[in-house]
């Protein structure tokens, strides 16, 4: 269940004043900015607290690990209660009863009948260096109670870098508690963690037999003395020599604790500002508003420091890493990033592209290749020795593409300028990057998608050549912009000719459709995926002979009901629980949306976004999924549960295909393309920032016209254009007005139950002339599907083959939505259905 709502949790006076001794502290103001998940806690569900600093990665019913970047500090966080006077100790886990999830913090809940116990985790940017994510435990008690909290000290730099042995573990006694520190095998590394007033537990003396007993930290609570207080879990590690004595950890802990009423504050008003600043939707449609949202913030909590360096950078994404070191892919990525940068030039944080264009660039190889991936810690060896730094092809064309998207949606040509000796290294390193003499970049010098594959590697991916043409293009725009002719006419001679060589190599007219891969010796792989579809990722004219392939991805071949396979069903290869041959990704989903609204398909391109959109309250609450089963409605149990550009996945599609905007910095013009659903009467995007300045669209249903506003929030005015053939445009580009045809239809959206398989209804083709709709459609066999009907003319006659047309209870022709109702034939799995309006 979502809740919008503005309430305090928790309210109390200022914090008191501290000594340098750790204190439990007066409640401060713990504030929801607006949007919120609420939940019942559901056992073995994930959840992420992220920032820059550190993370805790845990399961809903509280227990977690937590990572003082980029080192995990501890793990099996667990928590028990004994109560005075009642002779049953407590398993708090087992009485976590409610989530709520926050932009700016995670709250568990557990209750019993003798108390509550909150559960508060936020990790701030700007808490004290060495420090990193902060709990706070407010505790409401009928009787007096202890509390014991064990967990497994760890110590375990993040993969790669070798970890030595557990760590040996000394209780310091400050004030009236004290701090666990956590001693590894080298002076230069170090932990600590404590609670204020908290003693230590369990600490075997060296003498004793070998065995694992957790640390404890054993809190006593009167509810006549420590109501309204919090009892803050305070973690930090040292990783010089000077930092990681006992006395410097202590310091810091001491700091962070005295300071957590500033710290948190600044941090609530950043996730303030943010909700303040970024661009938002306003839809009928409240869930996919709040996904939206959602995905924006799940990018900026994956924005983590690197180390010595200090510069920031986006992570792939978290999920608990049991007993290893790797916590998801909680590590830099190439690729990973530059698609997500399309979303984040979207909702406007052109700061944070710069970041991480500069954090791509700085790691460069010489000969001009782009990094796929550098580890958190990258600093303890030679990074460019690690066998995955630059495994991956599509990282260079990609940033040659998302260079172009920054400077277009920012007008940043300076940026460009900056750096151009980078972009021309890319540059020439593509073009001299083809082993077989075709002109097209190849996966000789790396992976293109795919990291394995049952026939072998292969030896071009049409991902991969796509790409490359892709990046001639954007080239051209870029040498243009650096007043450079020469490369300019070369680069777009060149993706002029890979379109071509693409059509010719990759398409099999026999089998309408567009081969996997090409072997060096000529002959294809013709199996059936998905990855023709990147070709309308960066606009363009996409693939010359598409329609059957759009077909047959919006099919139950490829399509489930929780996003699209890479491969169909049908072929040979596919195998729904690998990783490349049959799996749902998010990312596809995203690439296919996109390319259906870009190519005339938009009731498709509608299901696979709020597919994604769908998936940010079905895991790990507000954020979507790396990847879930081709079979099953299951995420993989290796899944990156907080991942990057799933949910980059939610806003691109959502801004440039349904929107249909087009954000051009560099001449101040927004270009529109919409694509409303049927059901929407009207809607707005706020904050657009296109370059300077930013502003604001409405979108308004007029009868058989939608018309489009612009409004001016900071900066110079912006203009509206158009990209549709035959709209009207106002001359002070101030509005737009678009044709919409006599009728259109409205498809249904919704997750499954867990477990379950692909039974929805797909919408495989929509074709639209003066006087009617045909919809081509399939479901399951014998299933009824009912579809809302918009009559945009007044006065409209409408009857349906294929299917029954009845008035929804208060709609009426000319203005009101009525109902199609689809019986689809008896029979086993998918039926198929042509429907045609006739009017």
């Amino acid at each position: 269940m979502r809740a919008v709502f503005g309430v305090v949790l928790m309210l109390g006076g200022i914090a008191s004043a501290q000594t340098a001794a750790m204190r439990s502290l007066d409640t401060f103001s713990i504030k929801g900015d607006g949007l919120a998940i609420r939940q019942h806690v559901e056992s073995g569900k994930p959840f992420t607290v992220a920032g820059i600093r550190g993370t805790i990665l845990g399961e809903q019913e509280g227990t977690f690990e937590a990572w003082v970047l980029p080192v995990k500090l501890l793990s099996h966080f667990a928590i028990r209660a004994d109560v005075e006077g009642y002779s049953v100790p407590i398993d708090l886990n087992a009485d976590a009863a409610e989530i709520e999830v926050f932009p700016n913090q995670t709250v568990i809940t557990y209750s019993h009948i003798a108390f509550t116990v909150r559960q508060i985790m936020f990790a701030p940017d700007d808490a004290v260096d060495g420090t990193g994510a902060v709990v706070l435990f407010q505790i409401d008690s009928t009787r007096p109670m202890d509390l014991t909290f064990s967990f497994t000290p760890e110590m375990r730099p993040m993969w790669p870098q070798r970890s030595q042995g557990g760590p040996s573990a000394e209780w310091v006694k400050a004030g009236e508690g004290g701090l666990y520190v956590l001693h590894t095998d080298f002076p230069d590394l170090a932990g600590a963690v404590a609670m204020p007033t908290a003693q230590s537990g369990i600490l075997a003396p060296y003498q004793e037999k070998p065995k694992f007993y957790p640390l404890e930290l054993k809190l006593h609570y009167d509810p006549k003395r420590d109501t309204n207080r919090y009892f803050p879990l305070l973690m930090a590690m040292g990783n010089t020599v000077e930092t990681a004595t006992s006395g410097a950890l202590q310091g810091k802990l001491e700091r962070l604790n005295a300071s957590l009423p500033e710290v948190y504050a600044k941090h609530a008003a950043r996730y303030a500002e943010m909700r303040d600043s970024l661009t938002a939707i306003r839809t009928p449609d409240v869930g996919l508003n709040e996904d939206f949202a959602w995905a924006e913030t799940s990018i900026e909590q994956l924005r983590a420091k690197a180390q010595p360096s200090g510069e920031i950078g986006l992570v792939a994404g978290y999920y608990s890493s049991g007993d290893s070191a790797r916590p998801g892919f909680g590590w830099y990525f190439g690729r990973d990033s530059l698609y997500t940068l399309y979303a984040v030039n979207g909702f406007g944080d052109f700061k944070l592209t710069r970041e991480e264009l500069e954090f791509l660039m700085k790691r460069q190889r010489d000969d001009g290749k782009i990094m796929h991936e550098y580890p958190q810690t990258a600093a303890s060896f030679v990074w460019k020795d690690f066998s995955y730094a630059y495994a991956a092809a599509d990282s260079t064309p990609l940033f040659l593409t998302a260079m172009l998207d920054y400077v277009q949606s920012s007008g940043d040509v300076n940026f460009l300028r900056e750096h151009r000796e980078i972009v021309e290294k890319a540059w020439h390193f593509e073009t001299l990057h083809d082993s077989d003499g075709d002109g097209i970049y190849d996966n000789s010098q790396g992976t293109g998608w795919v990291e394995s594959w049952p026939t072998g590697m292969p030896h071009q991916e049409i991902y991969l050549a796509l790409l490359d043409q892709q990046a001639s293009v954007a080239m051209s725009k870029l040498a243009g912009l650096l007043k450079d002719k020469a490369t300019a006419d070369a680069a777009a001679t060149r993706g002029l000719d890979l379109a071509k060589k693409i059509e010719t190599e990759y398409y099999d007219s026999a089998g309408r459709a567009y081969a996997f891969s090409r072997n060096s010796d000529g002959s294809l792989d013709r199996s059936a995926t998905v990855y023709p579809a990147i070709a309308w990722w960066n606009g363009g004219a996409g693939l010359a002979h598409s329609d059957a392939s759009f077909r047959r991805w919006a099919s139950h071949d490829f399509s489930t009901d929780w996003g699209l396979r890479d491969v169909a069903e049908s072929d040979p290869v596919y195998d729904p629980i690998s990783y490349h041959q049959g799996s749902v990704w998010p990312l596809f989903t995203g690439w296919e949306s996109v390319a259906e609204y870009r190519a005339g398909h938009p009731l498709a391109g509608y299901e696979h976004l709020m597919e994604n959109a769908d998936l940010t309250t079905a895991q790990d609450l507000g954020a979507v999924t790396e990847l879930l089963s081709g079979a099953f409605f299951q995420p993989f149990g290796r899944s990156t549960s907080h991942q990057l550009w799933s949910s980059a996945m939610v806003i691109t599609p959502a801004l440039r295909g349904l929107f249909g905007i087009d954000v051009d910095g560099l001449l101040g013009v927004v270009r529109l393309d919409p694509h409303l659903p049927a059901d929407w009467d009207d809607a707005s995007v706020e904050r657009i920032h296109v370059g300077a300045s930013v502003c604001s669209l409405t979108y308004q249903r007029q009868g058989q016209s939608l018309v489009v506003k612009i409004s001016s929030v900071s900066g110079p005015a912006v203009r509206l254009a158009s990209v549709v053939k035959g709209s009207k445009v106002a001359s002070d580009g101030a509005s737009a007005v678009f044709a919409l045809p006599a009728v259109e239809v409205a498809v249904p959206h919704g997750l499954p139950l867990p477990g379950a398989r692909t039974a929805q209804m797909k919408v495989l083709g929509e074709t639209v002339d003066s006087h009617s709709l045909k919809l081509e459609l399939e479901a399951e066999a014998g299933s009824v599907v009912e579809i809302k009907v918009r009559r945009n003319a007044a006065k409209l006659n409408l009857h349906a083959d294929g299917g029954a047309i009845s008035s929804v209870t208060g709609g009426h022709a000319g203005d009101g939505l009525d109902q199609l109702t689809v019986k689809f034939t008896e029979g086993t799995g998918y039926q198929g259905q042509v429907v045609t309006l006739h009017w």
